[in-house]
């Protein structure tokens, strides 16, 4: 198990844990090994009720939550500047931008978050004979967060800023106003107290590849760099999805793939918390296709429901965005179909809604509101082509939406009057087709009478 993931969890978390924690992992010697460490943790916050389920949950799953076990690929050693420059993903503002954090919240989660060996961005606001004092603007490398507002001052100490061959005073290499790349040196977290160092000894392996002392303005962490950008030409009350998709790195095809590396977690090996599932490949035929269908269509109906509620409400447009976001999860959706058909009609798209009901009835033949919609709206569109004189089509319509309710007074007396209308109409055609044939044989007669006369 991971000792520090584990202790910072517990310090975290608190005493509670801790004792679910020897109630759980009783029979796992990993654990057993780390008890007597445990114990020397220092507890952040008392016992908190709120957080009862999820100090189970951890509790219980402690021998998968922190055993790495799971990462089955090598983790992609950071490539500081070159990936930055290439944007492989989307590089947003810090997430605090677009959430109503406060600022002592904010403050006090900077100072439980940073640890030793951490970096940091700052400027020079003042120098002293012992040192120099940064104003602190952003984190960089690891842990990413942009800082400016929340007034951190960082002291570097003479002793922690590497001579140079050419200035026999290290500090006249220095002016107020430059740009501070420093290693976090030591954190006082009760005197919130920061002191920094320019040695690369100070940082963390993992972050030993960056270089610590003075940076030009283009050398800023891009997401504090964004962050900037952002604050001062966006709309601040745009969105984070807007502005996300704006991110040239979220269009790279390969992204999933590429972060899926960064973190060290293999896709053909998927992790999973249920023990049933760890570090096992699935064949194709492994998986319940039922099972999805299933989900999908749950999920479907949720977004059915929430159209249903926006028409309720006048609101068609967003309550026909729902319906179609439906039946891109489940393209064979009885209910949205029936629900998007419905206002389809609703909105005078007879044939649309038409299109839909019969979809809808392909999929579930005694679907009843599939049908009760479908014969009114036949009715309906029977009803326009009787306007335009096209008799025969409607009433093919009507008969077919008596085939699927016999007992619709609508389209019974739509039927009956319109079987009577051709019937009158095919006694007039009669009427003048006899009358021409009379007349014609009428005049044959007169034609032969007249030479037989003149014989």
């Amino acid at each position: 198990m991971d000792r520090d993931l584990l202790r910072q969890c517990v310090t975290y978390h608190g005493e509670s844990l801790f004792n679910k924690l020897k109630c759980e992992q009783t029979e796992n010697p990993d654990f057993q090994a780390l008890v007597s460490d445990l114990c020397k943790a220092s507890y952040e916050r008392g016992d908190n009720k709120d957080s009862t389920l999820v100090e189970q949950f951890i509790a219980r799953k402690a021998d998968i939550l922190f055993c790495p076990s799971w990462k089955t690929t090598a983790v992609k050693e950071e490539e500081h500047d070159e990936e930055e420059a290439a944007e492989p993903y989307a590089v947003m503002p810090p997430l605090e931008l677009f959430m109503e954090v406060s600022y002592d919240e904010r403050r006090a989660m900077l100072y439980r978050d940073l640890e030793r060996g951490d970096i940091v961005v700052g400027r020079i606001n003042n120098i002293r004979e012992y040192g120099f004092f940064l104003t602190l603007l952003s984190t960089a490398g690891g842990l990413k967060r942009d800082i400016e507002d929340l007034d951190l001052s960082a002291l570097c100490h003479i002793r922690e800023i590497p001579s140079t061959g050419s200035h026999d005073d290290p500090l006249s290499y220095y002016q107020i106003g430059d740009f501070i790349r420093a290693g976090v040196k030591d954190i006082d977290r009760y005197q919130e107290k920061i002191t920094v160092s320019l040695h690369q000894a100070s940082v963390s392996r993992s972050l030993e590849h960056i270089k610590l002392g003075v940076i030009a303005r283009e050398e800023l962490p891009v997401h504090y760099r964004y962050r900037n950008n952002f604050t001062n030409t966006s709309d601040s009350t745009e969105t984070y999805e807007p502005i996300l998709r704006r991110c040239h790195g979220y269009h790279n095809p390969s992204v999933v793939d590429y972060l899926l590396e960064r973190v060290g977690i293999s896709d053909t090996h998927p992790p999973s918390l249920m023990r049933g599932l760890q570090s096992k490949l699935f064949q194709e035929d492994d998986f319940a296709s039922a099972i999805r269908k299933k989900q999908s269509t749950s999920w479907a109906l949720k977004c059915v429901r929430a159209g249903v509620d926006h028409f309720k409400h006048g609101r068609h447009v967003e309550a026909m965005n729902e319906y179609n976001k439906a039946l891109e999860i489940d393209t064979n959706n009885v209910e949205a179909l029936v629900a998007r058909g419905a206002l389809y009609a609703n909105k005078g798209s007879i044939m649309k809604a038409i299109s839909d009901f019969e979809l809808a009835l392909e999929s579930s033949p005694d679907h009843r509101n599939a049908k009760k919609y479908l014969c009114q709206t036949l009715v309906e569109r029977g009803k326009q082509l009787e306007e335009q004189e096209k008799l025969v089509t409607a009433e093919g319509l009507y008969r077919r939406a008596l085939s699927l309710d016999d007992t619709n007074p609508e389209a019974q007396d739509a039927l009956h009057k319109i079987t009577d209308t051709i019937q009158v109409k095919d006694n007039q055609i009669c009427y003048i087709i006899l009358a021409t044939n009379l007349a014609q044989i009428i005049k044959q007669c007169r034609i032969k009478t007249s030479a037989f006369l003149q014989v």
